[in-house]
Protein backbone atom coordinates (compact mmCIF):
# COMPACT_ATOMS: atom_id res chain seq x y z
CA UNK A 1 0.00 0.00 0.00
CA UNK A 2 1.33 3.45 -0.91
CA UNK A 3 3.32 5.22 1.78
CA UNK A 4 1.30 8.41 1.38
CA UNK A 5 -1.89 6.59 2.40
CA UNK A 6 -0.91 6.34 6.07
CA UNK A 7 -4.50 6.87 7.35
CA UNK A 8 -5.68 3.92 5.25
CA UNK A 9 -2.81 1.76 6.48
CA UNK A 10 -3.64 2.67 10.07
CA UNK A 11 -7.29 1.77 9.53
CA UNK A 12 -6.27 -1.54 7.93
CA UNK A 13 -4.03 -2.32 10.90
CA UNK A 14 -6.93 -1.69 13.27
CA UNK A 15 -9.14 -4.17 11.39
CA UNK A 16 -6.34 -6.74 11.51
CA UNK A 17 -6.60 -6.67 15.31
CA UNK A 18 -9.97 -8.38 15.04
CA UNK A 19 -10.04 -12.14 15.58
CA UNK A 20 -9.93 -14.11 12.34
CA UNK A 21 -9.28 -11.08 10.12
CA UNK A 22 -6.28 -11.44 7.84
CA UNK A 23 -4.40 -8.86 5.80
CA UNK A 24 -6.62 -9.07 2.72
CA UNK A 25 -9.88 -8.96 4.68
CA UNK A 26 -8.62 -6.02 6.73
CA UNK A 27 -7.75 -4.11 3.57
CA UNK A 28 -11.19 -4.86 2.12
CA UNK A 29 -12.92 -3.59 5.27
CA UNK A 30 -10.78 -0.43 5.21
CA UNK A 31 -11.75 0.32 1.59
CA UNK A 32 -15.40 -0.27 2.50
CA UNK A 33 -15.11 2.42 5.16
CA UNK A 34 -13.64 4.78 2.54
CA UNK A 35 -16.86 4.39 0.58
CA UNK A 36 -18.91 5.54 3.58
CA UNK A 37 -20.35 9.04 3.59
CA UNK A 38 -19.05 11.25 6.38
CA UNK A 39 -22.26 10.65 8.33
CA UNK A 40 -22.01 6.89 7.85
CA UNK A 41 -18.40 6.95 9.01
CA UNK A 42 -19.37 9.02 12.06
CA UNK A 43 -22.23 6.62 12.83
CA UNK A 44 -19.83 3.67 12.53
CA UNK A 45 -17.42 5.32 14.96
CA UNK A 46 -20.23 6.19 17.38
CA UNK A 47 -21.45 2.58 17.34
CA UNK A 48 -17.99 1.35 18.32
CA UNK A 49 -17.66 3.89 21.13
CA UNK A 50 -21.19 3.19 22.39
CA UNK A 51 -20.55 -0.56 22.47
CA UNK A 52 -17.39 0.00 24.47
CA UNK A 53 -18.81 2.53 26.93
CA UNK A 54 -22.38 1.29 27.41
CA UNK A 55 -21.85 -2.47 27.55
CA UNK A 56 -20.50 -3.95 30.77
CA UNK A 57 -20.65 -7.18 32.73
CA UNK A 58 -23.76 -8.41 34.53
CA UNK A 59 -23.32 -8.06 38.29
CA UNK A 60 -24.28 -11.72 38.78
CA UNK A 61 -23.28 -13.90 35.82
CA UNK A 62 -20.61 -11.70 34.18
CA UNK A 63 -22.36 -11.85 30.80
CA UNK A 64 -22.45 -8.62 28.80
CA UNK A 65 -25.38 -6.26 29.29
CA UNK A 66 -26.32 -2.59 29.29
CA UNK A 67 -28.15 -2.89 32.61
CA UNK A 68 -27.04 -3.94 36.08
CA UNK A 69 -28.40 -7.43 35.43
CA UNK A 70 -28.61 -9.23 32.09
CA UNK A 71 -32.04 -10.31 30.85
CA UNK A 72 -31.44 -13.94 31.91
CA UNK A 73 -30.47 -13.12 35.49
CA UNK A 74 -33.34 -10.64 35.77
CA UNK A 75 -35.92 -13.17 34.58
CA UNK A 76 -38.08 -14.84 37.25
CA UNK A 77 -39.01 -17.49 34.70
CA UNK A 78 -35.48 -18.93 34.61
CA UNK A 79 -34.28 -21.73 36.88
CA UNK A 80 -31.74 -19.92 39.06
CA UNK A 81 -30.76 -23.19 40.68
CA UNK A 82 -28.96 -24.37 37.53
CA UNK A 83 -25.91 -22.49 36.29
CA UNK A 84 -24.27 -23.16 32.92
CA UNK A 85 -20.61 -22.09 32.89
CA UNK A 86 -19.32 -20.96 29.48
CA UNK A 87 -16.15 -19.37 28.16
CA UNK A 88 -17.57 -16.21 26.59
CA UNK A 89 -20.83 -14.37 25.80
CA UNK A 90 -20.97 -15.88 22.31
CA UNK A 91 -21.55 -19.31 23.86
CA UNK A 92 -24.53 -17.89 25.78
CA UNK A 93 -26.08 -16.73 22.51
CA UNK A 94 -25.47 -20.14 20.92
CA UNK A 95 -27.13 -22.04 23.78
CA UNK A 96 -30.04 -19.61 23.96
CA UNK A 97 -30.77 -20.23 20.28
CA UNK A 98 -31.54 -23.88 21.11
CA UNK A 99 -34.45 -22.77 23.33
CA UNK A 100 -33.85 -25.93 25.37
CA UNK A 101 -32.05 -24.53 28.40
CA UNK A 102 -34.02 -22.79 31.12
CA UNK A 103 -31.34 -22.09 33.70
CA UNK A 104 -28.92 -19.21 34.12
CA UNK A 105 -25.28 -18.72 33.12
CA UNK A 106 -21.84 -17.79 34.32
CA UNK A 107 -19.34 -16.40 31.82
CA UNK A 108 -15.65 -17.01 32.50
CA UNK A 109 -14.31 -14.68 29.78
CA UNK A 110 -11.63 -17.13 28.75
CA UNK A 111 -9.97 -20.39 29.77
CA UNK A 112 -6.95 -21.23 31.87
CA UNK A 113 -3.85 -21.13 29.64
CA UNK A 114 -0.45 -20.79 31.32
CA UNK A 115 1.22 -20.58 27.89
CA UNK A 116 -0.73 -17.40 27.17
CA UNK A 117 -0.40 -16.08 30.70
CA UNK A 118 -4.06 -16.69 31.56
CA UNK A 119 -4.21 -17.91 35.15
CA UNK A 120 -7.39 -18.71 37.15
CA UNK A 121 -7.37 -15.30 38.83
CA UNK A 122 -7.79 -13.65 35.42
CA UNK A 123 -11.10 -15.43 34.85
CA UNK A 124 -14.37 -14.97 36.78
CA UNK A 125 -13.95 -18.17 38.80
CA UNK A 126 -13.89 -16.19 42.04
CA UNK A 127 -17.28 -14.71 41.19
CA UNK A 128 -18.65 -18.18 40.44
CA UNK A 129 -17.50 -19.48 43.81
CA UNK A 130 -19.07 -16.45 45.50
CA UNK A 131 -22.45 -17.31 43.95
CA UNK A 132 -22.33 -20.78 45.51
CA UNK A 133 -20.41 -20.29 48.75
CA UNK A 134 -19.84 -16.60 49.59
CA UNK A 135 -17.65 -17.47 52.59
CA UNK A 136 -15.08 -19.33 50.51
CA UNK A 137 -12.06 -17.85 48.74
CA UNK A 138 -11.25 -17.33 45.12
CA UNK A 139 -9.42 -19.49 42.58
CA UNK A 140 -6.30 -21.06 43.89
CA UNK A 141 -7.54 -20.84 47.48
CA UNK A 142 -8.83 -23.78 49.46
CA UNK A 143 -12.46 -23.57 50.64
CA UNK A 144 -12.69 -22.52 54.26
CA UNK A 145 -14.81 -25.55 55.16
CA UNK A 146 -14.96 -28.35 52.60
CA UNK A 147 -17.56 -30.23 54.61
CA UNK A 148 -20.15 -27.47 54.29
CA UNK A 149 -22.64 -28.21 51.47
CA UNK A 150 -23.84 -25.45 49.18
CA UNK A 151 -27.33 -25.37 50.69
CA UNK A 152 -25.90 -24.46 54.08
CA UNK A 153 -24.45 -21.25 52.64
CA UNK A 154 -27.85 -20.05 51.51
CA UNK A 155 -27.02 -20.61 47.85
CA UNK A 156 -30.01 -21.64 45.70
CA UNK A 157 -27.70 -23.30 43.17
CA UNK A 158 -28.21 -27.06 42.85
CA UNK A 159 -26.25 -27.85 39.69
CA UNK A 160 -23.36 -26.30 37.78
CA UNK A 161 -23.06 -27.37 34.14
CA UNK A 162 -19.55 -26.96 32.78
CA UNK A 163 -19.98 -26.02 29.12
CA UNK A 164 -16.50 -24.86 28.23
CA UNK A 165 -15.37 -25.75 24.71
CA UNK A 166 -14.05 -29.32 24.18
CA UNK A 167 -10.47 -28.13 23.66
CA UNK A 168 -7.42 -28.92 25.78
CA UNK A 169 -7.75 -25.58 27.56
CA UNK A 170 -11.52 -25.90 27.90
CA UNK A 171 -11.25 -29.37 29.41
CA UNK A 172 -8.50 -28.28 31.81
CA UNK A 173 -10.58 -25.31 32.93
CA UNK A 174 -13.63 -27.53 33.48
CA UNK A 175 -11.63 -29.95 35.62
CA UNK A 176 -10.12 -27.11 37.66
CA UNK A 177 -13.55 -25.63 38.39
CA UNK A 178 -15.05 -29.04 39.17
CA UNK A 179 -12.39 -29.68 41.81
CA UNK A 180 -13.23 -26.36 43.46
CA UNK A 181 -17.00 -26.86 43.37
CA UNK A 182 -17.40 -30.53 44.31
CA UNK A 183 -16.43 -30.05 48.01
CA UNK A 184 -19.12 -27.36 48.27
CA UNK A 185 -21.90 -29.90 47.88
CA UNK A 186 -23.20 -28.69 44.52
CA UNK A 187 -23.80 -31.12 41.66
CA UNK A 188 -21.24 -30.60 38.90
CA UNK A 189 -21.85 -31.93 35.38
CA UNK A 190 -20.11 -31.64 32.01
CA UNK A 191 -21.89 -31.33 28.67
CA UNK A 192 -21.73 -34.49 26.55
CA UNK A 193 -19.47 -34.88 23.54
CA UNK A 194 -22.15 -34.01 21.03
CA UNK A 195 -19.86 -31.04 20.48
CA UNK A 196 -16.81 -32.20 18.46
CA UNK A 197 -13.46 -32.25 20.21
CA UNK A 198 -11.57 -29.08 19.41
CA UNK A 199 -14.74 -27.27 18.38
CA UNK A 200 -16.39 -24.08 19.69
CA UNK A 201 -19.93 -23.90 21.01
CA UNK A 202 -20.41 -20.74 18.97
CA UNK A 203 -20.31 -22.77 15.74
CA UNK A 204 -22.26 -25.83 16.90
CA UNK A 205 -25.78 -26.24 15.52
CA UNK A 206 -28.83 -26.15 17.77
CA UNK A 207 -29.49 -29.91 17.65
CA UNK A 208 -25.90 -30.74 18.62
CA UNK A 209 -26.01 -28.29 21.52
CA UNK A 210 -29.36 -29.62 22.72
CA UNK A 211 -28.06 -33.19 22.73
CA UNK A 212 -24.89 -32.10 24.50
CA UNK A 213 -26.93 -30.43 27.25
CA UNK A 214 -29.28 -33.41 27.59
CA UNK A 215 -26.39 -35.87 27.76
CA UNK A 216 -24.35 -34.04 30.37
CA UNK A 217 -22.64 -36.19 32.99
CA UNK A 218 -21.01 -35.86 36.40
CA UNK A 219 -17.44 -34.70 35.91
CA UNK A 220 -16.01 -36.03 39.20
Amino acid sequence: MADNLEPLERLTDMFRRLDGVGKKSAARYAFCVLNFTEEEAAEFARAIIAAKTEIHRCAVCQNITTDKLCSVCASEARDHGTVCVVEDPRAVLAIEKTRQYGGVYHVLHGTISPMRGITPDKLTIRELLARIAPTNGGPGEEPTDESTPAEDTGSPIREVILATNPTVEGEATAMYIAKLLTPLGVKVTRIANGVPVGGDLEYADAVTLRRAMEGRYSIL
